[in-house]
């Protein structure tokens, strides 16, 4: 798995390439949690490059979700393959997540 962070429109994006297995999710967790710490409270998971993920995959996310709940703060997730939305949507997290068709859409609506 590989992770490349931007800055975007006021906002930061973290563009995910290969699968969120149980041993990736914790490098996912770390990148996450390193934005946040630096006081980066407008984070958007770019998944255009993510084939699967697994339950701990989905554990980071849904933790990254509790943790940006301030005012202010915004988290998404954009360029969801058909497999990973249905895994999404499989454990019922397509109500909890800001989804958006692409990054540029995410970002505007931020």
């Amino acid at each position: 798995m590989e992770i490349t962070t931007a800055n975007q429109q006021g906002g930061t994006v973290l563009s995910v390439s290969g699968r969120i297995d149980t041993s990736a999710a914790p490098e996912l967790e770390q990148a996450i949690t390193k934005e946040i710490g630096q006081g980066n409270r407008k984070i958007l998971l770019d998944f255009s490059g993510v084939p699967y993920i697994s339950s701990g995959g989905l554990r980071v996310i849904l933790a990254t979700a509790k943790k940006l709940k301030q005012p202010g703060d915004k988290f998404g997730l954009c360029s969801l393959s058909p497999e990973v939305f249905k895994i999404l949507s499989l454990a019922g997290f397509t109500s909890i997540f800001s989804i958006y068709p692409s990054e540029g859409e995410a970002l505007a609506s931020w």
